[in-house]
């Protein structure tokens, strides 16, 4: 699910400044399925698939506030998700069934990356620096990003969420 601006760019900018490398490639987001290696022929009947999960889930609220870590497991630091955790949840489970029925490293649990892989005091500096962040905002759709190696993670699909109750 996209962040939307003005955050989507004030996190991917943090996340740069952080020397964060991947920082450029990746659009500011909050993770449904995990980078998946699929087939030209198969990405039609995912993308019928997304169509139906996305159709099955109302839209709803996310807020964001502050940040946590999944150090010393993963070097990583995220804006935590406060509000829409369930949610998120719930759309994550309906479009990892079928041909995205994938298995996950570690337990789902939604949030947004703002450093990955960088030295352990950009991690710390990361963590600290974004404690005070704080934004909320609707969620009607997500994406289908594709990978590009010259150009990174891109959406190339919307997939509207359910509307009305």
């Amino acid at each position: 699910m996209a962040i939307p601006e003005p955050w989507a760019s004030e996190l991917q900018d943090y996340r740069t400044s952080i020397g964060d490398a991947m920082a450029a490639t990746i659009p500011t987001h909050i993770t449904l399925v995990p980078p998946t290696e699929v087939t030209d022929e198969e990405l039609g009947e995912i993308e019928a698939h997304l169509a139906v999960a996305a159709a099955e889930v109302p839209g709803f609220e996310v807020h964001l506030r502050g940040t946590g870590t999944f150090r010393p497991v993963s070097p990583v630091v995220f804006v935590t998700v406060v509000e829409g955790i369930s949610q998120c949840e719930q759309l994550a489970a309906a479009v990892r069934r079928g041909p995205l029925d994938v298995e996950l490293a570690f337990p789902y649990h939604p949030h947004v990356t703002v450093a990955h892989h960088v030295a352990e005091g950009r991690l710390d500096q990361a963590f600290e620096e974004l404690t005070d962040f704080e934004c909320e905002f609707a969620v009607e759709d997500f994406h289908l990003y594709v990978h590009d190696h010259e150009l990174g993670w891109t959406p190339t699909r919307y997939f509207p969420l359910r509307t009305g109750t």
